[in-house]
């Protein structure tokens, strides 16, 4: 029977991203995955399993939990949907068509850049001089030496 850690491998050779990729496509730290595959913990959270399934909604979450079923809903071919030119590829907010993407338009007068003038201002703190009072030295045997400056 395989893991859930398994089938989470699985999910990554499939979308072909490393587990730091897919933490950041998913939402999560890369160590939360980091510590999922090398076994530190034997279960991921609900809360990433909830955003991995946000993110890529094709995946079976039963499949996921139990293994049981596909890998894939409906067409196994595909983990996304939509346009490579939407904004977000898994969760594209409206369809376009070709036409709608070429359309020119005419303006009645040439738009000019805003010329705002942007004021930059650098302060500089003094700070009162900084003297070395001591500098220690530590040795592979666990001991060390302390320097002091003569005054």
């Amino acid at each position: 029977m395989m893991t859930i850690i398994e089938r989470l491998k699985m999910i990554l050779e499939r979308v072909k991203l490393s587990p730091g990729g897919f933490a950041e496509q998913i939402g999560v730290a890369p160590a939360t995955i980091s510590h999922i595959l090398n076994g530190r913990n034997k279960y991921p959270s609900a809360e990433v399993l909830l955003r991995l399934h946000d993110t890529y909604p094709d995946i079976d979450l039963n499949w996921l939990l139990t293994g049981d079923g596909m890998m894939v809903k409906d067409n196994p071919d595909s983990l996304f949907t939509g346009s490579l030119f939407d904004d977000n590829l898994l969760k594209p907010t409206k369809s376009t068509t070709v036409d709608e993407n070429r359309k020119e338009i005419e303006s009645d007068s040439p738009q000019k850049a805003d010329n705002a003038i942007v004021k930059q201002e650098i302060i500089y703190k003094e700070r009162p001089p900084r003297k070395i009072e001591e500098i220690r030295i530590f040795f592979d045997d666990g001991t060390y030496e302390t320097f002091r400056p003569s005054k």
